[in-house]
């Protein structure tokens, strides 16, 4: 509903909640975690591309796998399931490696290698791209700034204090899969957003 929307909105953009006229900061850190059904849309609310440039990634899950399932097996059937968890990390560490990732280091050839990536999905045939009759919304400039926050935490996750372009076509089809919006001609020849994505990392030269 739209104004569930709404305060997801401003939840998200401006990391506070407003109940009448009273507005209550969120703790930090804060994060939205959501899920999508790809098969399932009945009883749902689509949301605007303009919430869902609001999320860093996009992350596809699969089925999981044969040891997983038993788990899964193990801990839910029954009448009584075990829904314990256990804690594996705390606020202060969170905050702790929240400091490393702004510490990474991104060379200013780096940083053009990330704009010309975002700018492609906006103007291809700019890149030699004939993908433009394909894309109906580019990524925002919202994600030239998660992609380049994504690819310093895959550093420091790789053990480097610094952005090589690796990183960033590691991460990069997380990042914008749900910013490059297919047109209704891709739709309709089964184009999906990460084949245009993917044909643009291949066009973008590399620093």
């Amino acid at each position: 509903p739209a104004k569930v929307q709404s305060a997801l909105l401003e939840a998200m953009q401006e990391h506070q909640v407003t109940i009448g006229d009273a507005t209550y900061p969120l703790p930090k850190p804060f994060l939205v975690l959501a899920t999508e059904n790809p098969i399932d849309q009945e009883g749902t609310y689509p949301l605007p591309e303009a919430q869902v440039d609001r999320f860093m990634l996009k992350l596809k899950v699969g089925y999981p796998s044969k040891s997983e399932e038993r788990e899964i097996l193990d801990r839910m059937a029954s009448t009584d399931p075990n829904l314990s968890v256990n804690a594996v990390t705390t606020l202060e560490a969170i905050s702790e490696a929240r400091k490393h990732v702004n510490d990474v280091y991104v060379d200013p050839k780096i940083r053009d290698y990330i704009v010309d990536l975002i700018l492609a999905t906006r103007s291809p045939a700019d890149f030699n791209l004939k993908l433009g009759h394909y894309i109906q919304f580019g990524a925002s400039p919202r994600a030239t700034i998660s992609l380049t926050l994504a690819a310093k935490a895959w550093a420091v996750m790789q053990g480097r204090t610094y952005v090589i372009p690796q990183d960033i076509k590691e991460i990069g089809m997380d990042v914008l899969r749900h910013r490059v919006i297919p047109s209704y001609e891709a739709e309709a020849e089964e184009i999906s957003s990460e084949t245009l994505v993917a044909s643009i990392f291949d066009a973008v030269p590399v620093p």
